[in-house]
C-alpha cells in the first residue's frame, strides 16, 4: 500500500521487504528490526527511511545518517508542524507514561501541554476523544492523527513526517534534533502474583523511589508498572548516564523482589 500512496503523491521512493510469503511477516525487517533499513538508507544516500509493522499501524523512521527517529521524536516534529499551521488542538500532545523524558522537556520548553495515559494506544485515543486533542501516540511509533483517522496508520504518519521535514527545509537529522532522548533502562522484578500491586503500600520501596527522584532533580525519572499478564513488576528508569541508571534500576528491582516475595 505504501508504494501506491507514495507513487500517487509523486514521492521518489525505493521499497524493500515487500514480498510476503505468508510466514515472513516482520522477519528481520519492519519497525521491530531497523538494522536493514538503517544500512539501506545510508548506502543508497537517501533522505530518510520508514519502517512499518506487520499490520501497518506503526511507523518508525531513520534519518539520512541511519539514526532512528522514534515515536516520541515523530510526535514532537509533527506537533511543531501542526502548531505552525494553527492546527494543533489546545497545543497538546497525548502520550503514555513510557514516553521519554526528552519529550517532556521538549513540551515544556515549547510551551506545549503533554498529557500522559496508561500504556496502550486505546488509552491515548480515549483521552484524545474525551478532551478534544488531535495528536497523540506511543514511543513505539503508534501515532494517532485524529483529524484524519481514529487509529494509528503508519503510512499517514510517514506522509505527515515527510511534509513537516520538507516544510522545515532541513535534513531529517537536524529536524529530529529538537528532542534529546534520555537513556532508558527496563528491569523486571519477579514477585508473587497476588502482591504485584503492593509496591505502593511498602514504605521501604516508596522511600527508595522518592530518594531517587529527589536525586535526579528533574533530570531523571522512575516509573514502576506491574505487568498485566505476568507475576512481574517492571522498573523503568531514565537518566543521563546509562551505567548509573542500570545499576539503580537493578537495585530497585531487587528491593521489590525481596519485599514482595
Amino acid at each position: 500500500m505504501a508504494e501506491k500512496v507514495f507513487k500517487a503523491l509523486g514521492i521518489q521512493y525505493q521499497i524493500i521487504n515487500n514480498y510476503p510469503t505468508g510466514v515472513n511477516i516482520n522477519e528481520k525487517c519492519g519497525s521491530t528490526h531497523l538494522e536493514m533499513l538503517k544500512r539501506y538508507v545510508v548506502e543508497n544516500r537517501l533522505s530518510m527511511g520508514f519502517a512499518y509493522d506487520g499490520d501497518g499501524d506503526r511507523c518508525l523512521a531513520v534519518d539520512e545518517n541511519g539514526e532512528e527517529i522514534d515515536g516520541d521524536k515523530i510526535m514532537a516534529i509533527i506537533s511543531q508542524y501542526l502548531r505552525k499551521q494553527g492546527k494543533l488542538s489546545k497545543d497538546t500532545i497525548v502520550a503514555t507514561v513510557m514516553s521519554n523524558l526528552g519529550l517532556h522537556k521538549f513540551a515544556k520548553e515549547n510551551q506545549l501541554q503533554l498529557i500522559q495515559t496508561k500504556v496502550g494506544d486505546r488509552y491515548v485515543l480515549e483521552e484524545m476523544l474525551k478532551s478534544g486533542y488531535n495528536l497523540g501516540g506511543e514511543q513505539s511509533g503508534h501515532i494517532i492523527l485524529l483529524d484524519y483517522n481514529p487509529t494509528g496508520d503508519g503510512i499517514l504518519t510517514s506522509i505527515m513526517l515527510i511534509q513537516a521535514i520538507l516544510e522545515a527545509n532541513k535534513p531529517a537529522s537536524e529536524v529530529a534534533n529538537i528532542v534529546t532522548l534520555y537513556p532508558q533502562v527496563l528491569v523486571n522484578a519477579k514477585v508473587s502474583t497476588d502482591k504485584k500491586y503492593d509496591y505502593e503500600k511498602n514504605k521501604e520501596i516508596k522511600d527508595a523511589i522518592n530518594k531517587l527522584e529527589t536525586e535526579f532533580a528533574g533530570n531523571g525519572r522512575v516509573l514502576i508498572r506491574p505487568s498485566g499478564t505476568e507475576p512481574l513488576v517492571r522498573v523503568m528508569i531514565e537518566g543521563e548516564n546509562q551505567t548509573d541508571i542500570t545499576k539503580k534500576a537493578e537495585n530497585i528491582a531487587k528491593l521489590i523482589e525481596e519485599k514482595l516475595k
